[in-house]
């Protein structure tokens, strides 16, 4: 006898005979299917899939004030905010309940999130979606509430799919630059937060063959981004320093010097330069095996 026939016992035979019991049945025991879609179409419309149960493969980063997904893809901004629920019960948002599957898919995720003081983690997750809503600031119209300072829409994750490992020992894991040491003083950032366009284009010319030096002549990274930043000849940038190293990641410093030929003084402000092989660029490298150093970031340090 099928597991409902015991139940119809305890109802009435109309009812049972009827089948509405066993489309009720079914509407109890069917799980949800996650819509499957991408980070882009889920920023660039992000109201379509309010409270959608969805199934997404991208990038999450983790540090300070930060834990999101995103797609270098489709820019930097805005990003999707992530949670997920605790051991002992399920995360409500909007009176929804999201449940939290802790199998060990999701520890090793876990894990690699925190890992780091930040990191940056490939998986692909399960749901549900918060779009959010607009601001109430005159001219806002990015839907948002969630996260950091109400920065973002609600992805709460309810399982991880897959997520891939971090044996690569030559890119860098880690999702935030390096900054200047707070006894240095002011500095000011000459980069955008996240230089995705930047990174991507470095990445095209370098495997065209007209960057082809940034595989490998991390130096000259350094000493071209400063040129183009500073506005100065790359042949009158000397002195630059490499002065920190890190798995995927290095650190150069240069000083620029003033007054006349002859007499050499050295500039109040420096600048610092992050640069990095990101492990996101092997996703989209021609070889993944082989990516070129970009900039993270510059800053001008000693500034007014």
């Amino acid at each position: 006898m099928p597991a409902y026939a015991v139940n119809c016992i305890h109802m009435s035979r109309a009812f049972c005979r009827s089948g509405s019991f066993l489309l009720a049945l079914a509407a109890v025991a069917a799980p949800a299917v996650p819509k499957k879609t991408t980070y882009c179409a889920l920023v660039q419309n992000p109201a379509a899939y309010d409270h959608d149960l969805v199934e997404i493969t991208g990038f999450v980063s983790h540090g300070f004030e930060d834990f999101t997904m995103f797609d270098p893809g489709c820019g930097s901004w805005p990003d999707v905010w992530l949670e997920y629920g605790g051991l002992t019960k399920p995360l409500v948002v909007e009176e929804i309940q999201v449940p939290l599957l802790q199998d060990q898919v999701f520890t090793d995720f876990d894990r690699l999130v925190q890992r780091r003081p930040s990191s940056v983690v490939h998986a692909t997750v399960v749901g549900r979606f918060f779009a959010g809503h607009k601001p109430s600031n005159p001219g806002g119209t990015a839907l948002g509430g969630y996260g950091h300072m109400g920065c973002c829409s609600l992805l709460v994750v309810q399982q991880v799919f897959k997520v891939d490992g971090q044996d690569r020992t030559d890119l860098d894991f880690s999702a935030e630059p390096d900054q200047p040491d707070r006894h240095a003083g002011c500095f000011r950032t000459l980069t955008p937060p996240r230089p995705f366009g930047e990174l991507i284009e470095g990445r095209e010319r370098a495997e065209l063959g007209q960057r082809s030096w940034a595989f490998d002549d991390s130096r000259r990274v350094a000493t071209e981004a400063l040129a183009r930043l500073t506005k100065t000849p790359e042949e009158s940038i000397a002195g630059i320093d490499q002065t920190r190293a890190a798995q995927g990641r290095l650190i150069y410093r240069w000083r620029p010097t003033v007054g006349k030929v002859g007499h050499k003084e050295w500039s109040k402000a420096w600048y610092m330069v992050v640069l990095s092989r990101p492990y996101w660029m092997s996703f989209y490298s021609k070889d993944p095996k082989k990516v070129a150093w970009g900039v993270m970031a510059v800053y001008e340090v000693g500034c007014k």
